[in-house]
């Protein structure tokens, strides 16, 4: 990382080799906690990824035959560097992002568990054999890899999410070209350096930094096989649709607005401190935040007491250990950026003039040089209301109150997201028909945050994915990989031939 007037400039890695881009377009990197700069992205465009696909493509060919054992052993390389940098890693998250140091060490356990996924492949990798499918005639099916993968990634995971991606495809034989976001880039560099550092070859992991130009290059380079996204629901159909029509294989996922069903029997201390964790975790910047609790019955008064006494007591502030002595005891740090902050806080003016009562005002909390905002409620909601139908990305939980499950479930069906949905309850039938029915592809019982690990896939369903071909688990291996089918027939030296399979007579 070279530095320019003691601001960091984030190289990219093409080919083995970090390097400067030449531009005229950069974007400021903060430090959430002080408003500070601390490093500059540059914008790169097409002869940037031009080089780091070139890099990717030359690569490919050894990569893809050395044995998987060989490439597993990598991963677990990488792996123990990933523990022996483990603080340093999860405080370069703090300070990127914001996140409390307690969830930077969170959101590098699960990037983990993908390298400890990946560096399983041996296994997972392992294909179908049938002998004598016909008469004499022997079948294999064996996975290949694709080819050159692609991540984009958001700013609010900058390890985790580029580690749902790059370390399968490249334990299943593929090259990759990794754009993180240009708001928090240290941390993919970092990554990188450790990949090396690990002896992965040269090309077979790349970096390359930018925004719209940078992205619409790698959709519709001719080299790239495969992309993997994560975002907003917009950019996300945008990518599937421009990825698939050059001929890319495409999983993209996008925003949500998950649910959490409370019902009248539910213990209310422990689904408060629940709820709490999952609206203001990662001070709400994640897409399987909690964003609307929909109380049943009588549930709707202590639920929203104990919120409003659970937000007061939270403790929010600078969360980087070099800004603040107190940053281990932070329960929520500031959001990304400045104008974020004031997005977020808008929708409580939105709320309050669609007809919503503020239970509980983050801007009260908003105080210092960093981007800080307390967690808020927002209580007696309707689904036709912004702050129910928007992706708001931030500390704000919205609570609904409805008479029974049904009109609960009535909400889910009307949402056009499908992420995640939870459900607070001491009702076996009530959680069956819950998880049955609910408009979602992850569900929680008594769960705050229904986010899956390494072995699952990530299944959002509606406008939150794009594809076929889900992130994470198996589903993560079928998309980095493509099959081949091989029948095999040996005859005998003194045999007619005759094919085993197309015969006219029986």
């Amino acid at each position: 990382m070279s530095t320019t007037a003691a601001v960091a400039i984030a190289p990219m890695l093409i080919g083995g080799r970090w390097v400067e881009t030449a531009t005229d377009t950069w974007e400021d990197v903060y430090n959430p906690s002080t408003g500070q700069v601390i490093a500059r992205t540059p914008h790169a465009g097409k002869e940037a990824v031009d080089e780091a696909v070139e890099a990717a493509a030359k690569a490919l060919p050894e990569w893809a035959d050395t044995p998987v054992v060989e490439r597993a052993r990598v991963m677990f390389r990488f792996r123990a560097l990933m523990e022996e940098h483990f603080e340093e890693l999860a405080t370069l998250v703090t300070r990127e992002h914001g996140k409390t140091l307690a969830e930077a060490r969170a959101e590098l356990n699960r990037g983990v568990e993908m390298v400890e996924f990946a560096a399983g492949m041996p296994a997972m990798l392992m294909g179908q054999t049938l002998p004598d499918i016909a008469s004499g005639v022997d079948a294999e099916c064996v996975k290949h890899p694709v080819g050159v993968c692609v991540g984009i990634t958001p700013y609010n995971f900058p390890n985790m999410v580029p580690l749902w991606m790059f370390p399968v495809a490249i334990a299943c034989g593929n090259t990759f070209v990794l754009k993180p976001s240009e708001k928090t880039p240290l941390s993919a560099v970092r990554l990188g350096e450790l990949l090396t550092e690990a002896g992965l070859p040269d090309g077979v992991f790349n970096i390359v930094h930018g925004a719209r130009a940078c992205v619409e290059a790698l959709l519709t380079h001719a080299k790239v096989a495969a992309i993997s996204f994560v975002g907003s629901t917009p950019v996300a159909k945008i990518v599937y649709e421009t990825g698939t029509k050059h001929g890319k294989r495409v999983q993209a996922a996008g925003g949500a607005k998950n649910h959490l069903v409370i019902m009248p029997d539910a213990d209310i201390d422990q689904t408060v401190k629940q709820l709490a964790a999952s609206a203001y975790g990662c001070a709400g910047q994640r897409c399987m935040a909690g964003s609307v609790a929909v109380a049943v019955g009588g549930a709707g008064d202590p639920l929203v007491e104990g919120l409003v006494d659970f937000g007061k007591a939270m403790k929010v502030g600078p969360s980087d250990p070099a800004v603040s002595s107190a940053a281990e005891t932070i329960g929520m740090g500031p959001l990304i950026r400045d104008d974020h902050r004031k997005r977020v806080a808008s929708y409580l003016d939105i709320a309050l003039q669609d007809g919503a009562t503020v239970a509980l005002d983050g801007r009260q909390s908003a105080s210092g040089d960093g981007f800080v905002l307390g967690p808020s409620v927002v209580d007696h909601v309707a689904p036709t209301m912004r702050v129910v139908k928007e992706e708001i990305f931030g500390p704000v939980l919205s609570v609904a109150r409805v008479e029974t499950l049904e009109e609960a479930l009535a909400q889910g069906d009307g949402c056009e997201f499908g992420n995640g949905a939870v459900i607070f309850t001491q009702s076996g039938h009530a959680a069956r028909e819950f998880k049955r029915r609910f408009n979602a592809g992850m569900i929680g019982v008594n769960v705050g945050v229904p986010a899956p690990m390494a072995w699952f896939p990530f299944t959002g369903w509606n406008r939150s994915f794009f594809g076929d071909l889900h992130i994470q688990g198996t589903e993560g291996i079928q998309f980095y990989t493509r099959q081949k089918v091989t029948l095999t027939r040996w005859p005998k030296p003194s045999e007619s031939h005759h094919d085993p399979v197309w015969r006219s007579g029986r």
